[in-house]
């Protein structure tokens, strides 16, 4: 007797995709086919999940004491997909191609372009390793160098005397000739 199978795909199919997947490729698919904004808003929001998921294994090897990135999809105007909190991603104009942005003090740079999710992940992963090596190099206290302690010169501590006991011999013989100078 077989066993009936219970996994129900033969080792040579390809796996099932998943109901989340299909369905965020039924929204892009939708999406694509109407003109209407709030479909080009969905197909846009849609995208950055499918990158969204895309990223999962990148910061699932972050470890879980690095709290640099905080990664979420945000629903205004413009969707974007978070990384941190300077760097983002959001859809081109032609709401096809995914750009990666960076804020800085400077303006806003553009970290990648891409129609391809494969390309922004692997400008993502360059993104984060930079910024966890830049986590790194911030938290390494450096040795502050030990000042030279310069010990003032010592100075002889007669010559205070000296100086001290003749000016108090002086003030007592002016004393004494004053009294002298008033009995006479």
């Amino acid at each position: 007797m077989s066993e009936p199978e219970t996994s129900g795909t033969h080792p040579s199919q390809p796996r099932p995709m998943r109901l989340r997947d299909a369905l965020l490729r039924a929204r892009i698919e939708a999406a694509d086919r109407t003109g209407v904004v709030v479909d080009l808003r969905d197909a846009e929001v849609a995208r950055l999940e499918i990158l969204n998921d895309a990223l999962d294994p990148l910061f699932a090897q972050v470890p879980e004491r690095i709290d640099l990135f905080d990664r979420g999809i945000s629903q205004g105007d413009t969707p974007r997909l978070w990384i941190d909190v300077v760097a983002h991603i959001m859809m081109g104009r032609d709401k096809r191609m995914y750009r990666f942005v960076q804020d800085t003090r400077f303006g806003r740079i553009v970290l990648a372009e891409s129609h391809d999710t494969a390309v922004i992940v692997d400008a993502v992963t360059d993104y984060v390793a930079r910024r966890m090596i830049e986590r790194e190099h911030a938290m390494v206290i450096l040795p502050e160098p030990n000042p030279e302690i310069v010990e003032p010169p010592r100075r002889s501590r007669l010559w205070p005397f000296v100086f001290g006991f003749i000016l108090g011999a002086a003030a007592l013989f002016g004393l004494a000739v004053l009294a002298a100078l008033r009995s006479w």
